[in-house]
This record gives C-alpha cells, sequence and structure tokens, in this order.
C-alpha cells in the first residue's frame, strides 16, 4: 500500500476525526493534530476534530475537541502513533465509516480498514511530513501551525535528536520544518521545561534508585509518593528518561501506582524490552515500551523479566 488509498479517504470524506494514545506525549500530539492541520489547510470546508483526554502539560502543543457520538456518523478516523486498539484515547474510534491505523509501532495489533506502518520511522509525526510530501504533489498544504506540531513530535520522540532512531531523513525534514514561522523556543521550552516539584521528585529517584550487577535499575512511585510531592500519575511521564544517563544501567523499569492499576514504564539502553511490555498486555518499542499490573507482587515478577533480559544481552 502507499499514501494514495488514504489521500482518496481523506478527500472523499467531509467529516474526519483523528484520535491517538492515551497518556499522550508529544509525538502523539504533533502527528495528532498536525495531521488535523494539514487536513484543514488543505480542506478549508471539512469538518475535522482532534479527540481524546487532554494532558495539561500538553496544553501549549494544542486542545482537544468535545465533540457528540453522533459526529461519528458517516466520519472517517484515524488513529495516530497507537500501536494496540486497546491504548487508544476515547473508545468511539470503530463508530466511524472507516477507520485508519498510521504509525511507527511494530505492528502486531493489526486494527483498521487500512494502515500505514513504518518502524523505521523516527516518529509518527515524521510520518505525518512523510505523507504530506507525498500529497502536496496532489494539492495538500503546510502551514505553520501544522509544521510547529510536526516538528514537535519528531524532537520529543528522538529525544532532541539524540536517540538511535534519529536518521539523515529526520534531520532533513527537521531542516525543512524549521523554515516555517513558529517558535522553536518556546516549542522546546514546553517539551522540556519542568516545575519544581517535578524536579524535586527527579531528585529522589535519583537518590533511591536500585541498581543490580545485571544493569538493571528500578523505582517504585506509590501514590503516597506523589501525593507527597503534589504530582499527578499522568506527569511522570516527564520522569522516565531520567536514569539514562546513569553509568551502568542498561535497562530500567519506573512502576506508578494509579487508583486502579500500577503502569509500568520501560526505557532501556540496548536490551530489547517491548517483549516484556507485551506479557502484561503492553506494548511499544524495543527501547521504549509501556505495560499495566494490577498489584505490587505483579511487579516483582516484571522486575524479574527486566533482569533476565538484562543479563542475557552482551
Amino acid at each position: 500500500m502507499n499514501f494514495d488509498k488514504i489521500i482518496q479517504a481523506i478527500h472523499k470524506f467531509e467529516t474526519i476525526i483523528i484520535h491517538r494514545h492515551v497518556r499522550p506525549d508529544p509525538d502523539a500530539y504533533g502527528s495528532q493534530v498536525g495531521l488535523s492541520e494539514l487536513i484543514k489547510q488543505t480542506f478549508p470546508m471539512k469538518k475535522v476534530y482532534v479527540v481524546g483526554e487532554e494532558d495539561p502539560s500538553l496544553h501549549f502543543l494544542a486542545r482537544m475537541d468535545t465533540i457528540d457520538d453522533s459526529v461519528y456518523n458517516g466520519a472517517l478516523v484515524i488513529v495516530c502513533d497507537t500501536a494496540n486498539a486497546a491504548r487508544i484515547d476515547d473508545d468511539r474510534y470503530d463508530m466511524g465509516d472507516m477507520l485508519i491505523k498510521i504509525d511507527h509501532h511494530p505492528n502486531v495489533d493489526m486494527y483498521g480498514d487500512m494502515m500505514w506502518v513504518d518502524t523505521q520511522a523516527s516518529s509518527t509525526s515524521e510520518i505525518i511530513y512523510d505523507l504530506y510530501l507525498y500529497a502536496k504533489e496532489k494539492g495538500f498544504h503546510m502551514n505553520d501551525e501544522a509544521a510547529r506540531l510536526i516538528y514537535g513530535g519528531i524532537v520529543g520522540d528522538t529525544g532532541r535528536f539524540l536517540f538511535p532512531s534519529t536518521t539523515k531523513k529526520t534531520f532533513q525534514y527537521a531542516a525543512e520544518l524549521v523554515t516555517y514561522n513558529f517558535d522553536r523556543t518556546s516549542l522546546y521550552d514546553g517539551i522540556y521545561q519542568i516545575n519544581d516539584n517535578i524536579a524535586r521528585l527527579r531528585g529522589y529517584i535519583l537518590q533511591n534508585f536500585t541498581l543490580t550487577e545485571s544493569g538493571m535499575s528500578t523505582i517504585k512511585l506509590t501514590k503516597g509518593l506523589l501525593n507527597k510531592y503534589n504530582i499527578e500519575p499522568m506527569e511522570t511521564g516527564q520522569l522516565v528518561g531520567v536514569l539514562g544517563d546513569v553509568d551502568g544501567i542498561k535497562a530500567w523499569v519506573i512502576f506508578i501506582e494509579e487508583d486502579d492499576q500500577i503502569r509500568v514504564r520501560l526505557r532501556s539502553k540496548g536490551p530489547v524490552i517491548n517483549t516484556i511490555a507485551a506479557k502484561y498486555d503492553g506494548g511499544g518499542h524495543p527501547m521504549a515500551a509501556g505495560a499495566s499490573v494490577l498489584t505490587w507482587e505483579d511487579t516483582e515478577q516484571v522486575v524479574r523479566d527486566l533482569d533476565e533480559v538484562c543479563k542475557s544481552y552482551k
């Protein structure tokens, strides 16, 4: 499949609703809202909506729409940056007339009437720019806001172009996107500046993480600890990478206690960890993945699994 069928669908439908994954990150917003801006710029008469629970820390990027169920009647639904159907934010995604998946995660859950999945892309935002470059010959138009969002998504998912997923193409796209008129400084500030309570919890993590001989590290963020620092579970996404600069750590897991489950956030500097996430109904990339478990006893098995992966990594 090429982009033609996606472009044909965008042409065909007058109402388009774009979803992304729960607990969004900059790439989720960048691809979702960046695509919506491209469509609105090209087809100003179409009704285009972006939906999902908002993350206050990402208000600087975009705000979500609130729509009734009836809007899905006769609509095209596009889901960005979401590997598993279970992780799609807003479960009305299957109420439209057609469903398209656009993603860069391993294609384990092949949902939708059509899919564009490119695991070689640094981010789903990079794929959206791929789509634009192909579609501009067919009349699609970029604007400053779409460029800002797509660039922000690429920056977020490449860790400011530091992650191995960054390629020559990624840099080429970034160079083209920065020619548009948006404030890169404020964009970087929005992605990377943190409040003082997040900074203090970061200090707690650096003082209290465990490290095994295998190079595996763990940290537990209980509800009591989060309350002490006045932090909501959703905000902990800003802390996932904090152990990445510690020498000797091959892979790490951060457990975040929520009201009804314990969030499992896995990161790695070498060992493949998305297979562990899949074992607990999660998923993600080989070096960055997530899942959830129900009890602290369950987390002990996750730790054992991660330790084994680190022991076998050469």
